[in-house]
C-alpha cells in the first residue's frame, strides 16, 4: 500500500476544491483513506468480527454526526479499531466539541472515546483551505515512512493531521514499536505536534 508522489497533486487538488466550494461540510474526505481501508481487513491482526463491528459503529457515528451537526463541523474524521474510537477535526467551539462527543459516545457498542476534535474560533479560520491540503500530505508520508522504516505493523495503525498535529491510534504490539512509530512521524516535514492513541497489545499466539 504505497502512494507515489504522483497522486499527492490530484488529490490535494481534489481536497483543496472541495473545501472551497463547502468548507462546513468536510466529513472524511480523504481519498487516501478510502485506499487504505480496502485492503485493511486482508492484513491486519483484527478478527473477522472485530473488523465487521468497527465498520458498523464507524457508519453509525457518521450518522449520527451528519444527523446531529451537519454543517456545524469543518471537519470530521472517524477511526474506530476494536471498538475503540478516535474522532478528529474541527469546530468552533468548546459547545460543538462536547455535542459531537456527546453524539458518539452515545453510539452502541462504543468502548473508549478519544474526543481530540480541536477548536478553532471562526476569526482564525483563514487559512484552513491550505491546511487541509498540507494535512494530507503529511498523512501520505506518515503511509509511505512508516512502510518504509519496516519496524511498524502499519496497518495496525491510523493517523489523522490536524494543522500538522498528528493523531496516532490502533495498536502496537509493543512499546518499542509504539515508540519508533511515533519517532518517525515526529520527523516529518510540517509535523509541530503528535499524540498518541494507540493500545499495546502483544500478538496473538
Amino acid at each position: 500500500m504505497r502512494f507515489t508522489a504522483g497522486t499527492l497533486p490530484f488529490s490535494a487538488a481534489l481536497i483543496s476544491l472541495f473545501v472551497a466550494v463547502h468548507p462546513a461540510q468536510a466529513i472524511d474526505f480523504n481519498p487516501l483513506s478510502y485506499v487504505k481501508g480496502a485492503v485493511e481487513a486482508v492484513v491486519e491482526d483484527r478478527s473477522a468480527g472485530d473488523i465487521a463491528k468497527d465498520a458498523e459503529i464507524k457508519a453509525k457515528i457518521y450518522a449520527t454526526i451528519t444527523d446531529g451537526l451537519g454543517t456545524d463541523m469543518i471537519a470530521f474524521n472517524a477511526d474506530v479499531y476494536e471498538q475503540d474510537v478516535m474522532i478528529t477535526g474541527i469546530v468552533e467551539d468548546d459547545k460543538l466539541r462536547a455535542e459531537a462527543g456527546r453524539l458518539v459516545g452515545g453510539v452502541a457498542d462504543v468502548k473508549t472515546l478519544y474526543n481530540d476534535v480541536l477548536i478553532i474560533p471562526k476569526a482564525e479560520q483563514k487559512g484552513l483551505v491550505e491546511g487541509f491540503v498540507d494535512d494530507t500530505v503529511i498523512e501520505t508520508k506518515i503511509n509511505a515512512q512508516l512502510l518504509d522504516a519496516k519496524v511498524v505493523n502499519v496497518t495496525n495503525f491510523r493517523w489523522r493531521s490536524i494543522g500538522g498535529h498528528v493523531f496516532l491510534f490502533g495498536r502496537a504490539f509493543t512499546k518499542d514499536e509504539l515508540n519508533k512509530a511515533i519517532s518517525v512521524v515526529k520527523g516529518i516535514e510540517k509535523v509541530t505536534q503528535v499524540t498518541s492513541r494507540v493500545k499495546i497489545k502483544a500478538k496473538a499466539k
